[in-house]
């Protein structure tokens, strides 16, 4: 189907992003997953890995996920970035939307993140 894609996984939770790598890995195991466990890693990651896919928590301790997601859209122009949150909120679902961004509702299932990659059609 495609070559090697690098994914960036940022959540403060060790579980979530072993998790994301393990429902991704499932269906792409050619695949580069890469995790940052806040913002500001994922900031200084980020350009040299070049990611066609970026996943982040929105609730982190340090700079949030919207916050990051901003820059993160300046360093990685060509990146699809999608909010991942249990925090549903309208205001939050909005942002992402004015921003460009994908929008990804936790619990995280391996249903979700299939689908989530398949739209993108990277």
């Amino acid at each position: 189907m495609n070559s090697t894609k690098t994914v960036l996984v940022v959540d403060d939770s060790r579980v979530s992003r072993l998790m994301e790598r393990q429902f991704i890995l499932s269906k792409y195991p050619d695949w580069v997953i890469e995790e940052a466990a806040t913002g500001e890693e994922a900031l200084e990651k980020a350009p040299s890995l070049n990611p066609a896919l970026i996943l982040i928590d929105v609730n982190m301790p340090g700079m949030g996920g919207v916050a990051a997601a901003e820059r993160l859209r300046a360093l990685c122009p060509d990146a699809h970035i999608s909010l991942v949150t249990a925090n549903v909120q309208n205001a939050t679902r909005n942002r992402a939307q004015e921003m460009g961004i994908g929008f990804m509702e936790k619990p995280v299932t391996e249903a979700r993140i299939h689908q989530l990659i398949s739209a993108l059609d990277l």
